[in-house]
């Protein structure tokens, strides 16, 4: 069986974080694994509390993980500070660990943030190098290129210089504020539109966890860069149209909606 690491946040509501990075990865038949770098307090209306793991256990998570089940891919969610970013890209270099994804987490979808500000130059410098690709948002790339992104053409020319300055690939995630779902993939300078369904559901608590999880997972499975990209797309595209509608705010998808599609055959 492949595997997969997680290296994120725990979502308390189960719907973003770890919890969504693992379900998305069993989802793929990938063995999950995880190291927490903090523990969270939130639900579907927002995050009330952040309490960071101690970096040094984070390290013994890591070595605990690397010395035993070598991840075929790792991800990389919720990392709050520069001390914690800087643990993460110690264990990467000295294990040499393969396929990462790098979400670049910096507010979550209730609007909180995620990560110190002076934690986002160290990730740039010490974890970009080591990513295969980084998936921001359309605000998290105008945030890492200090670019505004109003149109599809400045989210083209924003993502070549992200790429070129970071080294890895680049997933440009649209959303609303550019286009209705059509994601953005440069890889060696080249460009490579993904277009999506629209799908009608508030609820996307996770979303971005759940994409970035699972191309890792694909990843993990043997697929190329670019497939893993569209498989991602699809599963994410399936777990928001099966609806599920949870909490009092912008709940979680379905990531276990390829099995409820079976017991319905």
């Amino acid at each position: 069986m492949k595997t997969a690491l997680t290296i994120a946040g725990s979502d308390s509501s189960g719907g973003a974080g770890i919890q969504a990075d693992i379900k998305t990865m069993t989802a793929h038949g990938v063995y999950a694994m995880s190291a927490v770098t903090a523990l969270t307090a939130q639900n579907t209306t927002g995050v009330y509390g952040i309490m960071e793991a101690d970096p040094e256990f984070l390290a013994n998570q890591l070595d605990c993980i690397f010395t035993d089940i070598r991840p075929d891919a790792v991800k990389i969610g919720m990392l709050s500070s520069e001390e914690i970013i800087r643990t993460v890209a110690l264990k990467l270099r000295q294990y040499e660990a393969a396929h990462v994804v790098l979400d670049p987490v910096m507010v979550s979808t209730s609007g909180s943030r995620l990560i110190r500000e002076e934690a986002v130059e160290t990730m740039r410098e010490m974890l970009f190098p080591l990513a295969e690709i980084i998936t921001p948002n359309v605000p998290e790339t105008e945030a890492l290129t200090g670019a505004r992104i109003r149109n599809t053409e400045d989210m083209e020319r924003a993502a070549k210089a992200l790429q070129a300055a970071c080294g890895c690939a680049v997933l440009c995630k649209g959303g609303h504020r550019v286009n209705d779902a059509n994601d953005l993939l440069c890889m060696d300078g080249e460009l490579h539109w993904f277009l999506g369904k629209r799908v009608d559901n508030p609820n996307t608590h996770g979303t971005g966890c759940t994409l970035s999880s699972a191309i890792a997972s694909n990843l993990a499975l043997g697929h190329s860069l670019e497939d893993s990209v569209r498989r991602a797309k699809e599963y994410l595209t399936g777990a928001l149209e099966a609806g599920l509608d949870l909490g009092k705010g912008s709940g979680p998808v379905n990531h276990m909606y390829r099995f409820f599609e079976k017991d319905t055959e």
